[in-house]
């Protein structure tokens, strides 16, 4: 048993980092394995404007679920590629509809089939090993209960209750 493996949920947050950025590099790889100049941090963009003609800065944080600034940033990365581009909505000057350039369309058609392909890898891995297969249920639950129950406060009342000592000791 490793250090993490050790620690147990004193490092969860490290290990799933850790876990994902493992990830992430392993997809990346294979993106430039297949000489295709795209990012897997830009997935989630690229995911839901091929769902979606255009979508705010705003619609694409709620959706994603990453701060307004961030999905900004990411959305200025994308402009400064010519991936994407902004026009002003028609109903309503104040905001601005993301769409995929003709650059952009070009690239989400490279990477589609990668997708299906990481699909297809990954049931194959998840097969080869059962267990694996109770991963993403399992980040579902927890995702629920810290969106159901602040962690911060729990902890909170553990040290005021039961880990401090009594008066009369």
């Amino acid at each position: 048993m490793n250090l993490y493996q050790s620690l147990g949920y004193l490092v969860m947050g490290s290990r799933l980092r850790r876990l994902s950025e493992s990830f992430l590099s392993e997809i990346n790889r294979a993106y430039q394995n297949e000489g295709i100049d795209f990012d897997a941090s830009w997935f989630p963009v690229f995911y839901l404007l091929s769902k979606n003609d255009a979508l705010s800065i705003k619609e694409l944080s709620e959706q994603t679920e990453v701060s307004h600034p961030a999905a900004s940033q990411l959305i200025t990365n994308l402009k400064n590629k010519n991936l994407v581009t902004s026009a002003t909505c028609a109903d309503d000057g104040r905001r601005q509809l993301i769409t995929l350039t003709d650059k952009g369309r070009d690239l989400l058609q490279q990477i589609m089939p990668v997708w299906d392909a990481i699909l297809l890898a990954m049931d194959e891995l998840i097969t080869d090993n059962p267990t694996s297969d109770n991963l993403l249920p399992a980040v579902d639950a927890m995702e629920k209960v810290f969106k159901q129950n602040s962690l911060a406060e729990k902890i909170g009342s553990k040290l005021s209750v039961e880990l401090k000592p009594a008066a009369n000791e």
